[in-house]
C-alpha cells in the first residue's frame, strides 16, 4: 500500500475515516463512518443475532478490517451485554498504527478506554490472537481473502470490502462462496451493499435474504441467514 495515497477525512457525523486516492474510495460512508458501522454491522448484524439467539459466546469474521471501527463497536456492545467475543479480521493491507491513532472513535464508545487498549494491541494482533480479557479476543489476518483459511467457524460475517465497482474481484461468486464456508449454520452474513449477483449467489448457497433499510445515503443493505449447509 502506498501510504501517500491515504489521507484522513471527517465524515458528516463527526467520525473520521480515510480516503484512498488510488481507488478514489473512502473506507466508510462520507455520510458518517460511525452511523454506517453502527447501523449495518452492530444493529443489523451483531445485535440482531444476539437478540435472536441470546448467545453468550459470539464469533465474528470481518472481511475488510480497515480502521477497526466495526471491531471497536462490536467489542463495546459485547462488554455491555456480557458476551464473550472472538473477532477475526481479514485485511490484505493493514493501516500502520500511526494512521489508526488518527481516528477519533473513542467519542462513539460507551467505554472510551477501549481505544487505548486497541492501540496497544493492534500491531500484536497482526501477529497472533490478543486478549482484552480472557473473554474478548482479536486477531487480524494480514492476507488476501482468497488465501484465508480457518479450522473454526463463525456466527457472523461482516463483509466490509471496498465497493464492487472498486474491487470487483472480492465480490465474485467464488469469493463469496469461499468466505461463507466459514459460517456456522444459522449464521448471518451482513454487508452494506445489495446487488442482484450477490443475492443470487447467497440464495444458491442456502441463505435466506433480508434487505433492511440502509445506512444514511443508501436505500437498503443486505442481511442473509444461512438456513442450510
Amino acid at each position: 500500500m502506498q501510504l501517500e495515497n491515504i489521507r484522513t477525512i471527517q465524515t458528516a457525523d463527526g467520525s473520521t475515516t480515510f480516503f484512498h486516492a488510488a481507488l478514489n474510495e473512502h473506507y466508510h460512508s462520507i455520510h458518517g463512518a460511525h452511523q454506517e458501522s453502527q447501523h449495518v454491522y452492530i444493529e443489523n448484524g451483531l445485535q440482531h443475532f444476539h437478540q435472536k439467539t441470546s448467545a453468550k459466546h459470539i464469533s465474528i469474521l470481518e472481511m475488510g478490517f480497515g480502521t477497526g471501527l466495526n471491531y471497536l463497536l462490536s467489542l463495546d456492545y459485547a462488554l455491555n451485554q456480557v458476551i464473550s467475543l472472538s473477532y477475526t479480521g481479514i485485511e490484505a493491507y493493514p493501516l500502520p498504527l500511526p494512521f489508526i491513532q488518527q481516528t477519533n472513535y473513542q467519542q462513539f464508545l460507551t467505554k472510551p478506554e477501549l481505544m487505548e487498549w486497541y492501540y496497544s494491541k493492534y500491531e500484536a494482533a497482526l501477529l497472533c490472537e490478543q486478549e482484552i480479557t480472557g473473554e474478548q479476543k482479536l486477531q487480524i489476518m494480514e492476507k488476501k481473502l482468497a488465501d484465508f483459511s480457518s479450522e473454526k467457524k463463525f456466527d457472523l460475517i461482516y463483509f466490509d470490502a471496498f465497493a464492487n465497482s472498486k474491487q470487483p474481484a472480492l465480490w465474485t461468486d467464488e469469493m463469496i462462496e469461499h468466505i461463507c464456508q466459514f459460517l456456522n449454520d444459522k449464521g448471518i452474513f451482513v454487508t452494506y451493499s445489495v446487488t442482484g449477483n450477490l443475492k443470487r449467489c447467497l440464495r444458491k448457497l442456502g441463505f435466506s435474504i433480508e434487505r433492511p433499510n440502509g445506512a444514511l445515503g443508501k436505500r437498503e443493505m443486505m442481511r442473509a441467514t444461512l438456513t442450510q449447509l
